[in-house]
């Protein structure tokens, strides 16, 4: 069998759960014209937060994103026009939904001379207005790399800043598209710089073919511009035109890298074979308050 060939192993199958929960919310998403990145990026997770737990992961600025990562399932093209009336329906779902915590991501939009920082924004505030008692986590692009556009979002406070680095340095011109490994770290940093007491977080997906080593030299850099959350989870290609699957790594071994993690000084790691970036956000914002 080639390396091409890898079966997912035993530890990756999921179980799938439609209940009454599940399709309201599926409902609900459609009838509000929402986006979430659940369904978009085809998240193993779905069925878990949607029918368990309660949760979602709004993907706002549509569904049309400027950029072609080889690792992602969101569609690539011309955005639409902006939708300034999306910011308040996005909070009505919230509320809807009675959320204690939401995660707000975004296409990238690198046809927006802000990158979509203003919408993003109002979705923040409208969401605060309409639900006073939910923390709110919002999951960027690097917004073309412009200082204003970061602290456009940063001035609203979130209660948790969330950039993905995606992968190692040496993989991530190959991995993504137009962001760097440099302006990630450049991102997290600013962000942390404009407001120390709002706490980063970042992400990577192993099984692309990087080593142990060099994840642990990410997560070296992530800690040097004090980062303070980090989650690791198992690339899964989504499509046959998308990069294959290098390695498949063990729960044992995601273990591992989250006892790692820790002892760099992280306040919170999440790492596992089906996590993704907003995996058990709600745990992790609690976390940081534990140990602010």
């Amino acid at each position: 069998m080639s390396i091409n060939d890898l079966r997912k192993p035993e530890w990756l199958k999921i179980k799938l759960n439609t209940n009454e929960q599940y399709r309201g919310l599926k409902k609900m998403m459609r009838e509000k014209k929402l986006h979430t990145v659940c369904e978009e990026a085809r998240c193993p997770n779905i069925h878990e937060c949607w029918a368990v737990r309660k949760t979602a992961t709004f993907m706002i600025l549509g569904s049309v994103c400027t950029r072609a990562c080889r690792f992602c399932a969101v569609q690539t093209g011309l955005p639409s026009e902006l939708d300034w009336e999306e910011p308040e329906r996005v909070a009505e779902s919230v509320k809807q939904m009675n959320l204690k915590h939401v995660v707000i991501t975004a296409v990238a939009r690198d046809d927006l001379k802000d990158g979509g920082a203003e919408v993003f924004a109002e979705t923040v505030k409208a969401v605060r207005r309409q639900n006073p008692f939910c923390s709110i986590e919002v999951l960027p692009s690097d917004l073309n790399g412009e200082y204003d556009n970061l602290k456009t979002l940063m001035d609203t406070r979130p209660d948790i800043l969330n950039h993905n680095i995606e992968t190692v340095k040496r993989l991530s011109q190959k991995v993504r598209a137009r962001a760097t490994y440099e302006r990630s770290l450049e991102f997290l940093q600013r962000a942390k710089q404009m407001n120390s007491t709002i706490p980063t977080k970042s992400s990577i997906m192993i099984g692309l073919g990087e080593t142990k080593e060099e994840i642990m030299e990410t997560m070296d850099d992530l800690r040097a511009n004090d980062v303070d959350i980090m989650t690791i989870g198992q690339y899964l290609q989504p499509t046959k035109r998308h990069l294959k699957v290098e390695k498949y790594w063990s729960p044992e071994e995601f273990e591992e890298l989250k006892n790692i993690a820790m002892s760099k000084g992280f306040s919170h790691c999440e790492a596992g074979p089906l996590v993704r970036s907003s995996y058990h956000a709600d745990e992790q914002v609690r976390a940081t308050k534990v140990n602010a």
